[in-house]
């Protein structure tokens, strides 16, 4: 053998070499103890890594989920103004309609025509979250009923909604606005 592949070569384990014996059977060196020291301060360091890592990985989880929720808190706020608005045009369109209805049936054919305009505005707005609040007959409830009279009736139990003067709405399923109602006060 050259003397290049002496250098490199590692003695065998029970070659009678005095180093090789004695750091079998001795304690660690002080070179192996700071050695272990470091090898476990790097492990608590790369678990206090990872510890951070994952919380701002949830963090950051939550925060996409609370500005998502609040993006859509904002688009139905602004869609309930901008609805809340539009309220008393679909009023004044739902009585012109049956104002026409009882003073010129001859114009039937406009009145139709505004109708299925009518009818398409309420669609666009029931597929954005608008519901129609319409309680005929129905037991008189204050969160969604506002009475402005009550009358006796034959025909409507007493406490349940005899006439609706103006729909209510509630958009995804906030209240928008009441619906003002006449309340049968029973048999007279």
């Amino acid at each position: 053998m050259s003397k290049a592949h002496d250098k490199h070569s590692h003695p065998a384990p029970n070659s009678g070499d005095k180093d090789a014996t004695s750091s079998a059977g001795a304690p660690p060196s002080a070179d192996t103890e700071a050695l272990q020291g470091q090898l476990e301060a790097a492990l608590l360091e790369t678990a206090k890594y990872k510890d951070q890592c994952l919380r701002s990985m949830a963090d950051l989880d939550n925060f996409r989920r609370r500005a998502a929720r609040d993006m859509e808190e904002t688009r139905r706020t602004a869609s309930a103004a901008l609805l809340e608005d539009l309220l008393p045009a679909l009023d004044n369109l739902r009585l012109g309609l049956q104002s026409a209805m009882q003073a010129h049936p001859e114009a039937k054919a406009v009145i139709d025509g505004i109708k299925l305009i009518a009818d398409q505005l309420r669609s666009i707005l029931t597929q954005h979250g608008l519901k129609e609040i319409d309680p005929l007959g129905q037991a008189f409830d204050a969160k969604f009923h506002e009475a402005v009279a009550e009358q006796p009736s034959d025909k409507i139990a007493e406490g349940h909604v005899l006439q609706v003067l103006r729909p209510g709405y509630v958009l995804n399923d906030r209240l928008l606005r009441a619906a003002s109602v006449v309340v049968s006060a029973g048999k007279k």
